[in-house]
């Protein structure tokens, strides 16, 4: 998140890190739930590469029912920002189990196993053209369930911008979790104090724009802000720790597991990101949405998309299902699994009736 990917080379540098060690080492301590669980790479039936307009590769990932039904939507998961296709690890094992839906997974541009842009700012509106040049490669024909996380959600949103034809005829529906349609500048991302404090519109002293700013510094130093954060990796994991739970204390494992995901998107990909997500805004695109079912879930205790954004959302689309997870952070399909899992699978099955 970007607490953990951003604040990190800042933290980092802060003296203590002998105390943050040891913190990190208690907090490890005790039983863990997911102590044996492998994440990482998962069984596909097919691995493609979809290459974009300006040349960017996506890496995507396709699972296929036991017993293929034209009648049955092919669900598109959409990951979040400095995080990859394995946010969804959980739901992915749930629903190969289950063997019913075919499932289309990708990382984002700059993410995961895709490529980066070779120029330029990412921007949401290229992330939903992205988003569409998948579908058309994955799942040209047939119906649609598009599902996104955090930046996912408002990939799903641009796509909504700038295709709504597409929505109430191919997407039957959506799920969007722990996502935003816009006023991000009033939660600054989530961002530690360190940033945050810069004030909106994030804004330096003298006035100067912090994200331009940090834009050119990572541009010509991204390396050793990237070296910063391996070394002060227990920092980056009581980050991750702080702005992606809400549990007091999260599995050790999951949260390893979302540090590592942090880790491997560059300094550079995430200050190129930043701008097109704090000015982020597409309650218009909504309407889009309302054509067809939509479930809503956000953890009670995320402090990067609170959960007053997706009731935001919601009120936008007064026939959605709004699911409010207790005890939850920003990554509630991973902390809360179950209970998104349940939320995800019986909304598939209502859309079958």
């Amino acid at each position: 998140m970007v607490g953990a990917a951003v604040g990190v080379a800042a933290a980092g540098m802060a003296a203590g890190i002998a105390a943050e060690r040891a913190v990190v080492r208690r907090s490890k301590r005790g039983a863990d739930p997911y102590a044996d669980e492998v994440f990482g790479p998962q069984a596909r039936d097919e691995e493609l590469s979809v290459e974009l307009p300006d040349g960017t590769d996506l890496h995507v990932e396709i699972v296929h029912p036991r017993q293929p039904d034209a009648a049955r939507p092919t669900l598109v998961f959409v990951h979040g920002f400095c995080l990859d296709m394995g946010t969804f690890h959980f739901q992915r094992t749930a629903l190969a189990r289950r063997g019913d839906h075919r499932m289309v997974f990708y990382d984002q541009p700059g993410h995961g196993r895709s490529g980066s842009l070779q120029t330029g700012e990412y921007d949401l509106a290229r992330l939903g053209d992205a988003l569409q040049e998948v579908i058309s490669r994955t799942a040209p024909a047939g119906p649609l369930v598009l599902i996104g996380h955090s930046m996912g959600g408002m990939t799903i949103m641009a796509l909504a911008e700038r295709h709504p034809e597409l929505f109430g005829d191919r997407v039957v529906g959506t799920v969007l979790m722990a996502t935003s349609a816009g006023r991000l500048r009033q939660s600054r991302l989530g961002l530690p104090a360190v940033l945050g404090k810069a004030g909106a519109p994030l804004l330096g002293r003298a006035g100067v724009p912090l994200l331009p700013v940090l834009d050119n510094a990572t541009r010509l130093t991204g390396g050793v802000f990237d070296r910063a954060r391996r070394a002060t990796s227990n920092v980056a994991w009581l980050l991750t720790r702080r702005y992606g739970f809400g549990t007091d204390r999260p599995s050790p494992a999951l949260v390893s597991y979302v540090e590592e995901m942090n880790s491997h998107t560059t300094t550079e990909t995430v200050a190129r990101y930043l701008r097109t997500l704090y000015m982020h805004s597409r309650y218009p695109a909504l309407a889009a949405l309302a054509g067809a079912p939509a479930l809503v879930i956000v953890g009670d205790k995320d402090v990067i998309t609170p959960p007053e954004q997706s009731a935001e959302i919601v009120r936008r689309l007064p026939d959605a299902e709004f699911v409010t997870v207790p005890d939850s952070g920003h990554v509630v399909m991973l902390e809360h699994a179950d209970v998104v899992n349940a939320a995800l699978l019986d909304f598939l099955d209502r859309l079958e009736k």
